[in-house]
């Protein structure tokens, strides 16, 4: 059997599990380390996972890692335990690739913070010849530390980046806070064009819809985007004194009766059901410019998610091409879905 590590959002292991159990039926949980990340046991190898999700990668499971190590842990410096396994797993790194270790604890009192176990391993690989880049790894060595009643159990695994379904250790993507933001969701507007790899045009034109209280319309702005938003609530005030903002205080589907333009993205980060929200944005795929694109938050009741998706993506297709769909890790009881113009 082989074993990895599973990570995703607490809410919402039983979608990730119905993703792996779609790509591995034998796949079964061995522990829950901690809420949302799972120790895996499958039959169906790391590589065989990779090549199925490559093509089309999960929207709940948000990053995995093979389980090639796994160590015992009592003491008061655990360091050199890992030290003593490493010279197991230096052959399958790649040897001419950049690496970083990846650390997560999930143990109360363990005697060692990540940046101690990182900044040792990394040493040792390094003195292999191997080239440490923390940035813009291309594989990496992922630690996880479970606790339990006798004592702590690490889990450790090499494998390529691109592999893992995020180049963020347990898909944790951080970004800094700016002082002029607005809103937390902005977050999840940044994780979403990183993720899907959205280049916006030079002086593109974006329609916000639901822009209140401005969020995405500030961060389509630093992208050099002339916003039009859309919401019958306010915008804070910095918002609306950039002269490259649009204000439409209205509804989005007055807007549509409002003769509106076309453009070459639009986003829609509205609060309401899931399938209203495709129907709405159907009807906006006619205001979507060539080669244009769509990204949108659909929000996940508590009970019926998966019915309620598999409706919603129904709709959806129906209008568009859906190129993407992540729970991004700036995503609470939603996901974030990436249109494209549907070709005739």
């Amino acid at each position: 059997m082989n074993a990895l590590i599973l990570s995703c959002q607490p809410d919402s292991d039983d979608l990730a599990m119905r993703e792996m159990r779609n790509a591995a039926p034998d796949s079964t949980i061995v522990r829950e380390i901690a809420p949302g990340v799972l120790l895996i046991s499958t039959e169906r190898g790391f590589e065989s996972l990779n090549s199925r999700w490559r093509a089309a990668p999960p929207i709940f499971i948000r990053h995995i890692f093979p389980v090639q190590k796994v160590i015992q842990i009592s003491g008061d410096d655990p360091v050199p335990i890992m030290l003593a396994a490493l010279p197991d797993l230096l052959p399958r790194f790649a040897p001419n690739l950049p690496f970083s270790v990846q650390t997560r604890l999930y143990a109360e009192h363990f005697p060692a913070k990540p940046f101690d176990i990182n900044s040792a391993l990394s040493a040792q690989v390094a003195a292999g010849g191997l080239t440490l880049d923390v940035r813009s790894p291309e594989q990496a060595l992922s630690v996880v530390v479970g606790g339990g009643p006798g004592g702590f159990t690490a889990y450790l695994g090499v494998s390529a980046v691109a592999d893992n379904l995020s180049d963020w250790a347990g898909g944790v993507r951080r970004f800094a806070r700016d002082e002029a933001q607005i809103s937390r969701s902005e977050f999840k507007l940044l994780e979403a064009l990183e993720t899907f790899q959205i280049n916006l045009p030079v002086r593109g034109h974006a329609l916000d819809l639901g822009a209140a209280p401005g969020g995405w319309t500030r961060i389509l702005r630093t992208f050099g985007q002339l916003v039009t938003a859309v919401d019958p609530a306010l915008l804070d005030p910095r918002v609306m004194e950039d002269r490259g903002v649009r204000y439409k205080r209205m509804t989005a589907e007055a807007y549509l009766q409002d003769d509106p333009d076309t453009f070459d993205l639009i986003v829609n980060d509205m609060r309401m059901d899931a399938r209203d929200s495709a129907r709405l944005m159907g009807r906006y795929a006619r205001q979507l410019r060539p080669g244009g694109v769509v990204l949108m938050t659909v929000k996940l009741p508590e009970n019926n998610r998966a019915a309620l998706l598999d409706h919603t993506f129904e709709l959806l297709n129906g209008a568009y091409e859906v190129a993407g769909a992540r729970q991004l890790f700036h995503n609470r009881s939603e996901i974030t879905v990436y249109l494209r113009e549907k070709k005739a």
